[in-house]
């Protein structure tokens, strides 16, 4: 929109009102506006291709399209790393479409985490009309008449994981034709593969990669990436081949001010212990979301719960009406589910100026074509640094400047972010966590490519190394595969095991969320994680909808929801015992030692507490469900207890030092690796009976680990400085939810000891720097 007020400008406005010395803001940084580096389209092009892009608005290739494309067309497996909008769709669409054109027999296969992102591509390729590419969908939705076609005709087939796992590699008989002639396989939103998912992905694609080499193709992969650390390892990784990355981006943007911002303690609330809490993200978004919309900036908030979004935009409805009834009906929510055609109309309305302003929750990361906006609040960190700068990125036209302002949650991560501008906008240590060689993975995945060609000692190796060997020789031992000179063989031959695997889960049978007046099928959440999300008294989000938990029966693997909108939410409360079954690596400097390794956690969801959005706690209600036991890895240390005392720590307050430190250092984990704080959990205790000493566990939260502990024991340094530093910054007296108070504990968040945390770091800090560790 015309004359619209700039990044600074916009801030200004925010800041507009608050007094002096209260300001929320704790950081702001200028990034640059970026020209576009544009190079000639390379002379191996077909001119139709040239042609059709050109008449797409692509005049030329930017620098790292062109060389990502290059890479490719020479047989080089490669990864484009490049920020949102840098325009990574045509670093693969240039040589997969060159390829077809050239090759009129060629095919290609495209793989995305989400059907969206998926229809989205598609429906690029399709509208440059290029005659015998025959682009076409193979996912859920695909009507089973119109799968023969696709087999048998469409030489790009976009799919998913689930589909090429369930539908492609368990019949590759029927795609023998397809897979023949198998180009290129093309992996976007690389980066969303990690934990469990990413190791299954992982496996997956060495699987397509072992059947197409029966068909005699030798595909190269091609991988789309959002900006992480060391991207080359990442994506050979999870691909199984050696990629090259291309990380320098051609791309313009115009530019922006990044702001992050603190939202104040409040003096009218308490938390649990009559601990502090902080005015809510989402609240604070709404305000701004208002404000900027007043201002004539087009914006876009994301807020991390689907009701969350929904309450942002309602309250900046509110909010705007009271101002103008017309500014009202500029604002509207967006999440998850939406059909496309419901996604292209807001594209247009927001484009357009009709809408302007959004609340959304990340659906709006993949799959939608919205770029070069005004204004983009993100409220709480969405997780990865990745999906940060997705968010921000949408931000920023081209000649003109644009506004970042990220809001803090009451979250120790968020907390240390807020402090810690660099962490956001210097060089990435986020790595991508995978881990292809978890025994619980790899089962069923062996079994799976053992009943599609028969196993030989190469392709075990491939798989999963020494690991797949001890895996294959537990499998031969139950009788489910047969050892021949050959190879190894699967025993059933008309029961294939495909079905029975969850490869975005982590095995067994899934719960089923089930409305009990209708009997509708909500969805189905992990067996593991089925005590701590859909408990009696749980509240279940599905699309938007809200529902409450009525029963949950394990046996029957059924959750019983009923339709419900209350004003508040929940969070499990649980309490684990934790021992350890093997040390895999260890290191002693001085009085403080730190150890990875795999464990037994035996943990119980022993209540949830009900909390209204401002997070003021109505009540704790206690639950009697079963005890639950999970081998996993974890990373770990330790502290003598003489420099304990040497550094003044009363013994008395230890338990409560070793609590709050285990509590934060859980919180800021995803600083370093790409998991969520659901995805991994901790034990703390001032006299373990397996290391003797006070001892900090923080543990992944997934069978055999999905390499977050890993991640952590690699990171170690910069992992513990910033969790100390996120303690230190909050200016609360006695620790809260923003550094020490986890919503999670199952002990009531008692003992805590805030100012005990902090010398208990002190000391493995100094200690493991001291030895250059």
């Amino acid at each position: 929109m015309h004359g619209a007020p700039r990044g600074k400008e916009l801030l200004e406005r925010l800041l507009a009102g608050v007094p002096d010395g209260e300001s929320p803001l704790t950081y702001t940084a200028t990034v640059a506006a970026k020209q576009a580096e544009t190079t000639d389209w390379p002379a191996w092009a077909p001119e139709p291709l040239v042609s059709a892009l050109q008449r797409s608005g692509v005049s030329q290739p930017w620098t790292h399209q062109a060389r990502a494309a290059e890479l490719a067309h020479q047989g080089e497996h490669v990864v484009v790393a490049t920020g949102t909008a840098s325009g990574k769709s045509l670093a693969y669409q240039l040589p997969v479409l060159a390829g077809l054109l050239d090759d009129r027999r060629a095919t290609a296969l495209y793989l995305s985490p989400t059907k969206a992102l998926g229809a989205d591509q598609l429906r690029a390729a399709a509208g440059l009309q290029l005659d015998g590419v025959r682009a076409a969908a193979y996912d859920g939705d695909t009507p089973l008449a119109e799968r023969d076609w696709v087999r048998a005709h469409a030489r790009w087939v976009f799919t998913n994981p689930d589909m090429l796992h369930h539908g492609v590699l368990a019949q590759h008989g029927r795609w023998s034709a397809f897979l023949r002639r198998l180009r290129y396989v093309v992996v976007d939103e690389c980066h969303a593969y990690r934990g469990v998912f990413g190791s299954h992905v992982a496996l997956l694609l060495r699987r397509l990669r072992r059947i197409a080499a029966r068909y005699g193709a030798d595909p190269t992969v091609l991988c789309a990436s959002a900006t992480v650390a060391d991207p080359a390892a990442s994506a050979s990784r999870l691909s199984g081949v050696d990629c090259v990355a291309v990380t320098e981006d051609g791309s313009p943007h115009g530019e922006r001010t990044v702001a992050l911002w603190e939202p104040p303690l409040l003096d009218e609330l308490a938390g649990e212990n009559d601990a502090p809490i902080r005015r809510s993200a989402g609240a604070e978004a709404a305000r701004m979301l208002a404000d900027l919309v007043v201002e004539g900036a087009r914006t876009l908030v994301f807020v991390r719960s689907r009701r969350g979004a929904e309450l942002t935009a309602l309250s900046a409805q509110r909010a705007l009406s009271d101002v103008d009834p017309r500014l009202g009906f500029r604002v509207a929510a967006y999440r998850a589910g939406y059909l496309p055609e419901e996604r292209r109309a807001l594209e247009r309305a927001l484009d357009s100026g009709e809408l302007r302003g959004v609340a959304s929750t990340n659906a709006l990361e993949l799959g939608v074509d919205i770029a070069g906006l005004d204004a983009v609040v993100v409220a709480g960190y969405p997780g990865t640094r990745a999906s940060f700068w997705q968010q921000a990125g949408r931000a920023g036209r081209a000649g003109g400047s644009a506004l970042v302002v990220f809001v803090a949650r009451d979250d120790p991560l968020d907390t240390y972010l807020a402090h810690h501008g660099e962490a956001l906008l210097g060089a990435s240590i986020e790595a991508t966590v995978l881990d292809p060689a978890n025994p619980y993975v790899l089962r069923p995945q062996l079994a799976c490519a053992a009943a599609e060609l028969p196993l030989t000692d190469a392709c075990v190796d491939e798989l999963g190394g020494q690991a797949a060997v001890a895996v294959v020789e537990e499998l031969v031992a139950e009788g489910a595969l047969r050892r021949r000179s050959t190879g190894w063989f699967w025993t059933s031959p008309r029961q294939r095991p495909h079905h029975d695997v969850d490869i975005r889960g982590s095995g067994g049978m899934q719960v089923a969320v089930v409305e009990a007046e209708t009997g509708r099928m909500l969805g189905t959440v992990d067996p593991g994680s089925a005590c701590s999300t859909v408990h009696p008294g749980a509240l279940y989000l599905h699309r938007g909808e809200s529902f409450v938990v009525d029963e949950l029966d394990l046996d029957e693997s059924v959750a019983l929801v009923h339709a419900e909108d209350p004003e508040w939410n929940t969070q499990a409360r649980s309490s684990a015992d934790i021992t350890v079954v093997l040390t895999v690596e260890s290191h002693r400097s001085g009085g403080v030692g730190v150890a990875l390794g795999e464990v037994e956690v035996t943990s119980k969801v022993v209540g949830y507490l009900r909390r209204l959005p401002s997070g003021q706690v109505l009540d704790s209600v206690e639950l009697d469900l079963p005890v639950s036991t999970l081998r996993t890895r974890a990373v770990w240390y330790t502290v003598g207890e003489d420099m304990l005392a040497t550094a003044g720590l009363d013994p008395a307050d230890l338990p409560g030092a070793l609590h709050a430190a285990e509590h934060a250092a859980i919180g800021l984990l995803p600083l370093v690796a790409t998991c969520d704080r659901g995805d991994i959990g901790g034990v703390s205790t001032a006299l373990h009976a397996d290391t003797g000493e006070p001892t900090v566990f923080v543990h992944d939260g997934h069978p055999g680990g999905a390499g977050f502990a890993d991640r952590g024991y690699a990171a170690l340094i910069p992992w513990l400085r910033a969790t100390r530093e996120a303690i230190a910054a909050c200016e609360c007296h006695a620790g809260c939810p923003s550094c020490v108070q986890s919503p999670k504990c199952g002990n009531g968040n008692d003992p805590l000891h805030k100012a005990g945390a902090v010398i208990v770091l002190d000391i493995v800090l100094g200690a493991l720097c001291r030895a250059g560790q």
